[in-house]
């Protein structure tokens, strides 16, 4: 199967690998970890997850590095996540521990699917968990299943690192203002969906979202956060719907650490006349530059790259971390794991 894989080529799409990894918790406590070549899971009609949408997820990616490591690139703090969106929807949080476990024994079971070096393409990691209990009253669930299925994906960007042009639309929410918006949980992006089909069909590559209290501030862009670099700093929303982005998150780190200010705050939509620079940031593309922001209810159109390419500070960050995630660059924030 491997042999077959055209790894320069692979979409952003799932193909079958050998293995993903389950978990069960029952009777108060999570069991042993399995391996299962099954594709499917065997799930009661009346569980939380299909009637209530008690489902939350996870995304990180492993590396094949320069050196021929395996790396998968700062699992802890999904790990730390996925604990803060069960909690927010009332399932049962992940022990870190077993989460990590099962990360790398996933990634190790599958270690013929992470694509080569060079290849621009990675195996994306996919943990999933779910209330199964049979219930049709409003309350959680009593048992869960996580589960960890990984698959290998192309790079994000097929013509190259180039600025793409998104939208504003007001007639959209993306969450509630108290709502679900800082936890990965799968309703947010359904929600999501009939914006970005429209913003698709209009020929942008993502909708940039307004505070969905005030609709005066800019919030996530799509299903990923957004910066922007203004006089020389690193500027990002702060929301209490946002999601806490882990790139945006090394993104900051490193922006710091090339000695660049940065600013996480409300940015109203006016600002955005004098950035300089702008980019979602998320898993799936690092860093994807941003050339013109169009506010289709106003018709105006913010032109954040002049000459067409992306911006010198964000090329220089979203190369200093695909060259950490590679084994290229020195990792001094201990942010891999080498799968041994």
């Amino acid at each position: 199967m491997t042999q077959e894989l055209d790894w320069a080529n692979l979409s952003f799409g799932y193909i079958p690998t050998d293995y993903n990894v389950r978990c069960y918790f029952k009777d108060g406590k999570w069991g042993e970890i399995e391996a299962s070549q099954s594709e499917s899971i065997n799930i009661h009609i009346a569980a939380t997850a299909l009637h209530y949408g008690q489902e939350i997820f996870e995304g990180l990616k492993a590396f094949r590095g320069k050196d021929g490591k395996v790396r998968v690139f700062r699992l802890e703090e999904n790990a730390k996540r996925i604990i803060e969106s069960a909690k927010g929807i009332m399932m049962e949080p992940i022990p870190v521990e077993l989460f990590c476990e099962m990360v790398k024994k996933v990634v190790k079971l599958n270690e013929r699917f992470v694509p080569p070096y060079g290849s621009g393409a990675s195996l994306y990691i996919r943990p999933l968990e779910i209330g199964t209990s049979a219930q049709v009253g409003v309350k959680p669930s009593e048992e869960y299943l996580f589960l960890i299925l990984v698959t290998p994906v192309g790079p994000y960007f097929k013509g190259g690192f180039r600025p793409t042009n998104i939208c504003i639309m007001r007639e959209f929410d993306r969450v509630a203002p108290k709502g679900t918006g800082r936890w990965k949980v799968g309703g947010n992006y359904a929600a999501s969906l009939e914006a970005g089909h429209k913003a698709h069909s209009m020929g942008y590559s993502a909708v940039l979202y307004l505070d969905p209290k005030e609709k005066k501030y800019i919030d996530e862009c799509g299903p990923a956060n957004f910066f922007a670099i203004k006089d020389g700093k690193y500027i990002t929303p702060a929301s209490e719907s946002i999601l806490p982005s882990i790139t945006n998150m090394s993104l900051k780190q490193l922006a710091r650490d090339m000695g660049i200010e940065v600013e996480e705050r409300h940015i109203p939509i006016e600002e955005l006349e004098f950035i300089q620079e702008a980019a979602a940031c998320g898993t799936a593309a690092v860093a994807s530059p941003i050339g013109e922001i169009h506010d289709i209810d106003t018709d105006k159109k913010y032109v954040v790259s002049k000459d067409g390419n992306p911006g010198p500070i964000t090329t220089a960050l979203y190369n200093k971390l695909r060259g950490i995630q590679l084994g290229e660059e020195e990792d001094i924030h201990g942010w891999n794991t080498v799968i041994e």
